[in-house]
């Protein structure tokens, strides 16, 4: 009877050292040394736009918090379908992320015809959710010559002369580009797209007065605004920008309902390790939630959005649905 008990105590204690043992075996997984070798973070765009801002402010996060490189490379064209298709096809090891928005991942999708039979990423089945980062709304922004001092200024003399007003965007299927189209079917009115190739170069030829309109994130712009460079009639969100107290709401000039912000986060090829894809949710929420950076976001128009990688993938199904009859009745098509 005894030896029994005995053998039973000993097996008891090695099952339980085995299970100690495999509790503790997580040094071995991917996670457990990451990163060892610089990230690369891709950006769709051209410098100096809202996804370019918030990259390098994640990526900055990032080295501090790891000591590790994080280069952000910025791959433009397409709408942003190049650089996403580059990560896409990236190898699944957390070392290739993209900071994908509401384009890239819930807009090229919708479009009525495709960039190139070779850029096939689906944002559902392509990408690994990682860490939401910001919501930035979109802020209406004219040229001083333009006559129109507030939203219903801006309708008067759109409807006045239908398509006589040029608007420029990031590129066909850009946040811009469909801000700016849901603004036209919520106000009737008729405006000339002028697609660029990325955000800059549109707010660059919009001082110049070459184009008059402009609907894109508050951080490509605030600084033109605050200068007097560009004059701002209303921004997207239901409520207003920190940045710009004094500015309306579309919705406070007449349009109730009307919201078109945009949203930006991070994701990684399908198939990388979920303890990496959890460790990096970690550190970039940890970053968001810092007094610090909540602060810099909302300085350049943007308000932190730290989220599980569940919320952040539901975001994308919820809005992959919401803009396909935009990009329909817009018939917003790729460049």
């Amino acid at each position: 009877m005894k030896s029994k008990i005995a053998r039973s105590l000993l097996t008891a204690i090695v099952f339980t050292a085995s299970g100690c043992h495999a509790q503790t075996s997580t040094p071995n997984t991917p996670a457990a040394h990451y990163p060892t070798k610089p990230i690369r973070l891709v950006v769709p765009f051209t410098p100096g736009g809202s996804s370019d801002i918030l990259a390098r402010a994640v990526a900055q996060e990032l080295i501090k918090a790891w000591g590790q490189a994080v280069i952000v490379d910025n791959v433009p064209g397409a709408g942003g379908a190049i650089g996403a298709e580059r990560v896409a096809k990236a190898a699944p090891d957390g070392y290739t992320l993209l900071m994908g928005h509401i384009g890239t991942l819930a807009v090229n999708p919708s479009m009525n015809s495709s960039f190139s039979p070779n850029l096939s990423n689906d944002p559902l089945k392509s990408f690994a959710p990682v860490a939401w980062v910001a919501r930035v709304p979109n802020v209406l922004v004219v040229h001083p010559s333009v006559k129109a001092t507030n939203v219903k200024e801006l309708v008067a003399l759109a409807k006045a002369s239908p398509g006589r007003l040029n608007y420029g965007s990031g590129g066909n299927g850009s946040a811009a580009n469909l801000a700016t189209e849901y603004f036209k079917l919520q106000t009737g009115t008729s405006l000339l797209h002028i697609p660029y190739r990325g955000t800059a170069p549109a707010v660059t030829d919009l001082m110049g007065g070459r184009i008059q309109v402009l609907f894109t994130g508050a951080p490509a712009v605030l600084g033109q605004v605050k200068n007097g460079q560009l004059r701002a009639l209303a921004v997207s969100s239901p409520t207003r920008l920190a940045a710009l107290p004094d500015l309306p709401t579309v919705a406070e000039s007449g349009y109730a309902g009307f919201e078109a912000d945009q949203w930006y986060g991070v994701v990684a090829p399908a198939g990388t390790p979920e303890g990496v894809v959890a460790k990096l949710n970690t550190q970039i929420n940890q970053a968001l939630s810092s007094a610090e950076m909540k602060t810099r976001l909302n300085n350049e128009g943007a308000i932190a959005t730290p989220a599980t990688t569940e919320a952040f993938g539901q975001l994308i199904t919820r809005e992959l649905a919401r803009w396909k009859p935009v990009v329909q009745s817009g018939r917003v098509k790729a460049e």
